[in-house]
């Protein structure tokens, strides 16, 4: 998958069956690489929902973006990856983190916060992984914010979530990709990004959790955001692959209409 074709996940979340069905049907038959689906308590598991995906599908590739490593023992972590790898063919994406504060919380709550730091649960989730998969390798995405888990994605990581702040500039992205891209040496490694809005106000979940208002992202050439038409929007997703060596974009949901024509220019690229 590190061979510089741009491939796009539908970032999206299960409410309800006759929902999620409508949404993984949708995500094939538009063109999407991948369904990526994320982990939070107050919705459906995610190895289940992508478990449901899998029969309804049978092109589309399945991620988590991401499971909380705060909220599992690894080896039975790396058990759900295993069996969701073998059980859908191969089309299995393990993406994995740390999680966020609410679940990072959830897991002191549950008594889930022992047995070494989050990242280290990451880091042994993956090992735990590997031993299941054998000869077989059921691809590994993880997101790189801070200097350890960028050095964790350097050494395991098949594909790397670039977690930059909102307002980060180019400059800084390409400098976070290229530190993570010589810490792996000659391993391949592919570099994913997530996508917010396109043309649209971000909802304002996503203001709150990337810290700033839509009007600010877009003075500030946010990368979270894609503005213009679709031949715009086309030639600015190539120049995120060509200077800064990203080709892996997760577009969330309420966006999939107003990208549907994105896709169809990009097809094959």
């Amino acid at each position: 998958m590190a061979d510089g074709r741009l491939r796009f996940g539908m970032v999206a979340n299960p409410r309800d069956a006759q929902q999620w069905r409508a949404v993984v049907r949708r995500a094939e038959d538009l063109g999407y690489d991948t369904l990526l689906t994320a982990d939070n308590l107050h919705m459906p598991a995610p190895a289940v929902s992508l478990g449901v995906a899998a029969g309804l599908t049978q092109r589309l590739r399945l991620g988590t973006l991401v499971m909380s490593g705060a909220l599992r023992v690894p080896r039975m972590a790396a058990r759900e990856a295993h069996s969701l790898s073998v059980l859908t063919g191969r089309r299995f994406e393990f993406g994995i983190g740390v999680g966020n504060p609410g679940t990072r919380a959830a897991a002191r709550e549950l008594g889930l916060a022992h047995g070494g730091s989050a990242l280290e649960r990451v880091a042994a989730t993956v090992a735990a992984l590997r031993e299941l998969d054998g000869e077989e390798h059921t691809p590994v995405m993880i997101p790189a914010a801070g200097p350890r888990a960028r050095a964790l994605a350097a050494e395991v990581a098949d594909i790397v979530m670039v977690a930059a702040p909102a307002l980060a500039t180019r400059d800084e992205v390409a400098a976070l990709v290229r530190g993570i891209r010589d810490a792996a040496g000659t391993r391949p490694i592919e570099f994913a990004m997530t996508v917010f809005a396109v043309e649209d106000r971000l909802e304002p979940w996503a203001e709150n959790l990337l810290g700033a208002s839509t009007a600010e992202l877009l003075a500030r050439d946010s990368l979270s955001v894609l503005q213009g038409d679709s031949v715009a929007v086309a030639d600015e997703l190539r120049r995120r692959r060509d200077r800064l060596g990203v080709t892996y974009f997760g577009v969330h949901g309420s966006n999939t209409d107003v990208f549907a024509p994105v896709l169809e220019r990009l097809a094959g690229c």
